[in-house]
């Protein structure tokens, strides 16, 4: 068992929150308010969540992300930082326009800014409903991991299988680096969305 501490109260962090408790892992909930709650979890502050986990999850807004990440340097210092965030600019009905960090990657960023943490990049090319339950959807989609830590993406790769995820759905990109691609992917969910309709779905790489 695993203490996870998930930073974020929304969609993204329920789902994870959730089932990552029902596969036996205690789980906390930083919030930048606390007195909400999140069903089979202690939700507290953003500092005293990144001070317990043992594991802490990225799901705060990407445009803030690295922001509130670097006042939480010292607790975040040594642990693997699961970083699920997507920093877009976006129009007016929230889908992706830019990145925030062209020729880059958040998940740079937040390494460059935090070199004690071992980030590592995953689930963000899929709608929120697919993270935690993968083979809800008829085509197997790809969970893709990046981070300069090999351990790192080890021991993320694990908790993914928890979530559901076969070895053979997830791919290991790499380094840090290799954010980048996978980062852009929000770019097509607005034109995906217009094309399907707002039907859960994500990337998969045939071979």
């Amino acid at each position: 068992m695993t203490t996870i501490a998930v930073l974020g109260s929304g969609a993204v962090a329920r789902a994870l929150a959730g089932a990552w408790r029902d596969a036996g892992h205690e789980i906390v909930v930083g919030s930048r308010d606390p007195r909400g709650t999140v069903p089979g979890a202690h939700v507290t502050g953003l500092p005293e969540a990144a001070r317990a986990g043992g594991v802490v999850v990225n799901a705060l807004p990407g445009a803030v992300s690295l922001k509130v990440l670097g006042t939480l340097a010292p607790s975040l210092a040594g642990k693997v930082l699961i970083d699920v965030a997507n920093a877009v600019e976006t129009d007016a009905l929230g889908f992706a326009t830019a990145p925030l960090f062209p020729g880059g990657s958040l998940t740079e960023e937040i390494q460059r800014a935090l070199p004690a943490v071992r980030v590592v990049k995953t689930l963000n090319t899929m709608h929120v409903s697919v993270m935690a339950a993968p083979h809800t959807l008829r085509t197997p989609p790809t969970a893709f991991l990046s981070g300069d830590d090999p351990g790192a993406r080890r021991t993320v790769a694990a908790l993914l299988a928890d979530l559901g995820w076969p070895p053979e759905w997830v791919t290991d990109l790499g380094g840090a680096e290799t954010a980048r691609a996978p980062e852009a992917f929000p770019l097509m969910v607005g034109s995906l969305v217009r094309a399907w309709g707002p039907v859960p779905f994500a990337l998969s790489v045939a071979r």
